[in-house]
């Protein structure tokens, strides 16, 4: 990765696909917190957002959880139970420490997630970026996050939180919006009303002209559902805590792994699949 100041650029065989954000200087109800974008196809199209209107705290593809034992690192307002999205004072940051890899393809970077002065979460991020075809190319992202404290913790989301169907948390990808939204699908169905909030090996997004494939690419991750947005902004995570909190013991670490294919294009069920298999190969 060439790198300049706080940002670094992500290249796959030699073409730059990605800007990776370490220290983004935010308001503190954003939730600051390092980010890719734009991330790009081969052909240069841009298929990330950064805090578009629709929702500020939306920065690119990176990591964000609505409730870390109370503390908001998804950025903007908290969903409180029998009071709806309430705003406050609540928003923890995540903080770049260190490379302990960089190249040109990725990194492996340490993070501490931080909120009211102490550190909650230490993160290892790994990120790299690997040629599948010449015209796409997959984005491999892991994230483990450790629990620092002397304390057990938990995580949470607005659908733990009281909010049906808004299990947002973890792995998140803003993605570009167009005057049309995108159509969404898995291997064995169609449309946002059957994707979200269901588990599947992998989801595709599809715009104007581009593709977005996102695969689980662990056991672990493939257990949690996805959370999928299409009609009001185009967006795609999976759900650290869909039906219960997630909790994590002193000590203890949780490791989630999301392959995303980045193509140029439309594509169909077949050719999305066969880049997943190619892509999350080992």
């Amino acid at each position: 990765m060439t790198s300049s100041n706080d940002t670094s650029v992500l290249r796959v065989a030699g073409r730059p696909v990605g800007r990776y954000v370490t220290r983004p200087e935010l308001p503190v109800r954003l939730s600051p917190r390092p980010y890719l974008h734009p991330v790009t196809t081969l052909s240069g199209t841009a298929v990330t957002e950064l805090s578009p209107a629709d929702h500020a705290h939306h920065l690119g593809v990176g990591v964000a959880v609505p409730d870390v034992e109370g503390f908001n690192f998804w950025g903007g307002r908290t969903y409180v139970r029998d009071q709806g999205p309430t705003e406050l004072d609540n928003h923890g940051t995540q903080r770049h420490v260190t490379f302990q890899l960089r190249d040109p393809d990725g990194f492996v970077e340490e993070l501490r997630w931080v909120a009211a002065g102490g550190e909650l979460l230490r993160e290892r991020r790994t990120v790299a970026a690997t040629e599948l075809t010449d015209q796409a190319w997959a984005l491999d992202l892991t994230f483990s996050l450790t629990n620092v404290t002397k304390d057990p913790l938990s995580i949470g989301s607005p659908a733990t939180n009281g909010r049906p169907g808004a299990a947002y948390g973890g792995f998140f990808w803003r993605a570009r919006k167009e005057a049309t939204p995108p159509d969404v699908f898995t291997a064995g169905t169609e449309g946002e009303t059957a994707a979200h909030g269901h588990r599947a090996d992998w989801l595709a997004l599809t715009g104007s002209g581009w593709t977005l494939v996102f695969a689980g690419a662990t056991e672990q991750t493939r257990r949690d559902p996805w959370f999928v947005r299409t009609g009001e902004y185009p967006g795609v995570g999976s759900s650290l805590a869909h039906d219960e909190r997630l909790p994590i013991p002193p000590g203890e670490t949780v490791v989630r792994r999301v392959v995303t294919v980045v193509a140029d294009g439309r594509l169909g069920r077949d050719a999305a699949a066969a880049l997943v298999r190619k892509a999350v190969s080992p």
